[in-house]
Protein backbone atom coordinates (compact mmCIF):
# COMPACT_ATOMS: atom_id res chain seq x y z
CA UNK A 1 0.00 0.00 0.00
CA UNK A 2 1.16 3.49 -0.73
CA UNK A 3 -0.19 6.82 0.51
CA UNK A 4 -2.24 8.55 -2.17
CA UNK A 5 -3.08 12.21 -2.69
CA UNK A 6 -6.81 13.01 -2.73
CA UNK A 7 -8.92 16.13 -3.37
CA UNK A 8 -9.79 16.85 0.28
CA UNK A 9 -6.21 16.68 1.59
CA UNK A 10 -5.07 19.81 3.40
CA UNK A 11 -1.85 18.71 5.10
CA UNK A 12 1.26 16.68 4.27
CA UNK A 13 2.81 14.84 7.22
CA UNK A 14 6.49 13.91 7.16
CA UNK A 15 7.35 16.10 4.17
CA UNK A 16 10.68 17.15 5.71
CA UNK A 17 11.50 13.78 7.26
CA UNK A 18 13.50 11.65 4.80
CA UNK A 19 13.12 8.53 6.95
CA UNK A 20 9.36 8.56 6.24
CA UNK A 21 7.19 8.63 3.15
CA UNK A 22 5.23 11.89 2.91
CA UNK A 23 1.67 11.24 4.06
CA UNK A 24 -1.08 13.33 2.40
CA UNK A 25 -4.00 13.78 4.78
CA UNK A 26 -7.11 15.75 5.62
CA UNK A 27 -7.22 17.12 9.16
CA UNK A 28 -10.48 18.64 10.38
CA UNK A 29 -11.22 21.05 13.25
CA UNK A 30 -12.11 18.16 15.58
CA UNK A 31 -8.64 16.66 15.13
CA UNK A 32 -9.68 13.75 12.91
CA UNK A 33 -7.02 12.78 10.37
CA UNK A 34 -8.02 10.98 7.17
CA UNK A 35 -5.56 9.37 4.76
CA UNK A 36 -6.01 7.53 1.47
CA UNK A 37 -4.04 4.41 0.50
CA UNK A 38 -3.65 2.81 -2.91
CA UNK A 39 -3.35 -0.97 -3.07
CA UNK A 40 -1.18 -2.83 -5.54
CA UNK A 41 -2.79 -5.45 -7.79
CA UNK A 42 -1.24 -8.14 -5.59
CA UNK A 43 -2.71 -6.58 -2.45
CA UNK A 44 -6.15 -6.39 -4.07
CA UNK A 45 -5.91 -10.07 -5.00
CA UNK A 46 -4.89 -10.93 -1.44
CA UNK A 47 -7.83 -8.98 0.04
CA UNK A 48 -10.25 -10.67 -2.32
CA UNK A 49 -8.82 -14.07 -1.41
CA UNK A 50 -8.51 -13.66 2.37
CA UNK A 51 -11.06 -10.90 3.08
CA UNK A 52 -8.69 -9.77 5.87
CA UNK A 53 -6.94 -6.46 6.49
CA UNK A 54 -4.46 -5.96 9.32
CA UNK A 55 -3.89 -2.61 11.05
CA UNK A 56 -0.79 -1.82 13.11
CA UNK A 57 -0.65 1.31 15.27
CA UNK A 58 2.25 2.80 17.21
CA UNK A 59 0.85 3.62 20.66
CA UNK A 60 4.15 4.09 22.49
CA UNK A 61 2.39 2.40 25.43
CA UNK A 62 -0.30 5.08 25.53
CA UNK A 63 -4.06 4.38 25.33
CA UNK A 64 -5.27 3.15 21.95
CA UNK A 65 -7.06 5.83 19.94
CA UNK A 66 -10.24 5.00 18.03
CA UNK A 67 -9.78 4.10 14.36
CA UNK A 68 -12.21 3.83 11.46
CA UNK A 69 -11.38 2.00 8.22
CA UNK A 70 -13.59 2.24 5.13
CA UNK A 71 -13.47 1.88 1.37
CA UNK A 72 -16.47 4.22 1.00
CA UNK A 73 -15.36 7.86 0.91
CA UNK A 74 -18.99 9.01 1.42
CA UNK A 75 -18.70 7.74 5.01
CA UNK A 76 -16.01 10.41 5.55
CA UNK A 77 -16.82 13.28 3.19
CA UNK A 78 -20.27 14.63 2.36
CA UNK A 79 -19.34 16.24 -0.97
Amino acid sequence: MTPKEFPEQNILFGADQPEYLPLPAHRNEQGDVITCWELSDEEVEMLVETKCLFLSLKTFNQPLQPVFITADRSELFTE
